[in-house]
């Protein structure tokens, strides 16, 4: 049985050899800091979803905001304020998936959960689990339009990928 650490490396190892056939591909594009299209996405870390791919998005394009369930929290608004006001973009795209992990769980069994495996009381956390997909959506649409921190004029769009087929549908 390997260790962690052994895991870890060896997966890593992997990962530096397939970069440098990627470094062979690249070439030196030097591309500007600020995002082509001036759109920045909030989506989900699930590994099944390939965002750049699945929006016809190359290197450059689109800042790709990322976390457990897609959510709007308040580190995904720093992250976006960041994005606007040093980075110009002036769109956002909130974009849930289908079968999400966020979906299997509640926060009182998950923080249950996290007090018997590791000791940690997180009582007052919320993980932001959702069960309607489609409300989730709507729900981080609503609070970036009521953000402060994000201005009027900002467009935001929705949408939810389907793990299966790879096809988005809007979301209002």
């Amino acid at each position: 049985m390997f260790s962690r650490k052994e895991v870890a490396m060896s997966y890593f190892e992997n990962f530096l050899k397939a970069n440098q056939a990627y470094v062979e591909l690249h070439g030196e594009l030097h591309l500007p800091i600020k995002p082509k299209t001036k759109v920045a996405i909030v989506t989900c870390m699930d590994s099944r979803l390939h965002v750049a791919p699945a929006l016809g998005l190359a290197l450059g394009d689109a800042h790709i905001l990322r976390n457990a369930g897609g959510r709007v929290t308040e580190d995904m608004i720093r992250s976006l304020v960041i994005s606007q006001q040093q980075m110009g973009t002036r769109e956002i795209v909130v974009l849930h998936h289908t079968d999400c992990g966020a979906q299997t769980f509640n926060n009182e069994d998950f923080q249950e959960h996290l007090k018997c495996e590791l000791g940690v009381d997180v009582s007052g956390q919320d993980f932001l689990p959702f069960q309607d997909i489609d409300e989730s959506v709507r729900e981080d649409m609503k609070l970036l339009r009521e953000c402060p921190l994000i201005p009027d004029d900002v467009i935001i769009s929705g949408a939810v990928y389907d793990v299966d087929t790879g096809s988005m549908r809007e979301i209002y």
